[in-house]
């Protein structure tokens, strides 16, 4: 995977990004071992605020930090929104901790999104059906 001209270690950066909360996890490249996981509501005092962009940046910018002390180099890209019957975007986090990220210093390889995807759905509504 690494070139003549790069050399440096590289990782995968797992961003989980919903409403309420964005959640960067960092793993080595097999994605067993967590190198630095930090989510919105470690780095703002409100619980409003998790799901929003300033936290996110300063999120992803502690999980960089942290990545680079540890040796990461370059990550590669997982993104990925509640997905299932929920959401199938993203939050507003999600992109400003991608910028966030580069702004670190670590390069970006390739960007995955991993939203699970319900192949078999339920039916819309409760136990007792649609109330109108």
């Amino acid at each position: 995977m690494e070139k003549e001209g790069q050399k440096g270690k590289w990782g995968i950066a797992h961003i989980y990004s919903s409403n309420n909360n964005t959640i960067i996890h960092i793993t080595d490249i097999t994605g067993a071992e967590t190198i630095s996981r930090v989510s919105g509501g470690m780095v703002t005092k409100r619980d409003k605020d998790k799901g929003a962009p300033f936290p996110a940046i300063n999120a992803a910018r502690k999980a960089a930090q942290d990545a680079i002390a540890k040796g990461i180099t370059a990550v590669h890209l997982r993104i990925r929104a509640p997905g299932g019957h929920k959401k199938k975007i993203p939050g507003q986090g999600a992109q400003p901790a991608i910028r966030a990220l580069i702004r670190a210093g670590l390069k970006i390889g390739n960007i995955e999104d991993v939203t699970p995807i319900p192949h078999d759905s339920t039916k819309p509504g409760g136990r007792r059906g649609r109330r109108v």
